[in-house]
């Protein structure tokens, strides 16, 4: 899972224009941002340094996330 969208939402930053900078499609970026679908790591990690955040920013805790 990943808060690619929260991040995008909280930067003011559209889809539209990560996909443009990641080179990627937008129905890409849209499924990672919904987490249809995950990105690679180089991908995550891109996608950081696209949003100035760590990688770290763009993953959701598993156990916040399975109530541990």
């Amino acid at each position: 899972m990943n808060r690619i969208k929260e991040v995008l939402k909280d930067k003011g930053i559209s889809q539209t224009w990560l996909a443009e900078k990641m080179d990627k499609s937008y129905p890409t970026i849209n499924e990672y941002a919904r987490n249809k679908r995950q990105p690679s790591l180089e991908d995550l990690y891109k996608i950081a340094e696209i949003l100035q955040v760590n990688a770290k920013d763009l993953l959701v805790d598993s156990e916040k996330n399975t109530g541990k």
